[in-house]
């Protein structure tokens, strides 16, 4: 079985902490990655998606974290085709038109921000979680193709949000294509029932490495803030339940990320510490 590694999907959400879950003295920058790092073997940096990453946090990242530790990055949204703001971008870019050369630059300073990572052995994915529209069919194979040429070398991880990828009748042509450009298919664990509901799945696409994000179970999915779509305090039976098919993945990839995103106050660590025991084997 691989090794299975549990985390959340921030350490430095304002909620969390404003919680109390860090203690007095290790609030600062520094203080909390190591105090996370010692708690938890992976985080997400979900900061990637919102403003274009830096070399010099990468370089802090290393120093703060042992060895084993794992950062997966989420990628910039304008690399996803979300929309940008201007203000995201750094003060240089902020004029000029989204083209081809401002895409080939954004992508260049991406892959340098995080080249740290990649060269300290603590980058476990890079994560591109794509919008709901981005649905399945020639274009967004082009997309994701493009995608694969630009990562070659780095592990690449794809989120979907939009149901049809994974509905059953397509659900291993989804599997197959990811394979075929090297990249992971990523789980997710969200409300059911809702128009845009994923099914509860834990996709293998990659040996090396297989992701599952928990976003929490708000019917506010897709509407509201942040906190609305993403609160939820999830009950020792609603990860339970979650247990077998996590262990399945783990059986067919060498590492498995399991990521809380249900980022209010400290219900994301919280529910990454009881995952964490519930996968931990019981000594007879």
């Amino acid at each position: 079985m691989g090794d299975i590694l549990v985390g959340a999907c921030s350490w430095t959400d304002r909620m969390l902490v404003a919680s109390g879950w860090y203690p007095s003295g290790r609030r600062d920058a520094e203080g909390r990655l190591r105090h996370y790092a010692s708690r938890l073997p992976v985080v997400e940096v979900d900061s990637g998606y919102y403003a274009l990453p830096r070399r010099r946090n990468s370089e802090l990242w290393v120093e703060r974290t042992p060895d084993g530790f794992r950062f997966d990055v989420k990628a910039f949204s304008l690399l996803t085709g979300h929309p940008t703001r201007p203000e995201a971008l750094p003060a240089d870019l902020r004029n000029r038109p989204v083209d081809g050369a401002l895409l080939d630059e954004v992508w260049e300073r991406f892959a340098e921000a995080v080249g740290p990572l990649r060269e300290a052995g603590r980058l476990g994915t890079v994560l591109f979680q794509f919008p709901p529209r981005f649905a399945p069919g020639t274009r967004a194979e082009r997309t994701l193709e493009e995608c694969a040429r630009r990562t070659a070398g780095w592990p690449l991880a794809v989120e979907f949000r939009h149901p049809g990828w994974w509905e059953a009748e397509r659900a291993e042509d989804t599997l197959a294509l990811l394979f075929g450009l090297g990249a992971t298919a990523v789980g997710v664990d969200m409300a059911q029932g809702l128009t845009g509901s994923l099914p509860p799945v834990a996709p293998v696409s990659r040996p090396a490495l297989a992701v599952v994000r928990f976003h929490g179970r708000s019917r506010a999915w897709g509407r509201g803030s942040k906190e609305d779509r993403f609160r939820h305090d999830y009950d020792v039976t609603e990860l339970a339940a979650w247990v077998p098919r996590l262990r399945r993945a783990a059986e067919r990839t060498d590492e498995l990320h399991v990521l809380f995103n249900n980022c209010c106050a400290d219900a994301a660590v919280r529910a990454a510490e009881t995952m964490r025991e519930l996968l931990t084997p019981r000594r007879r």
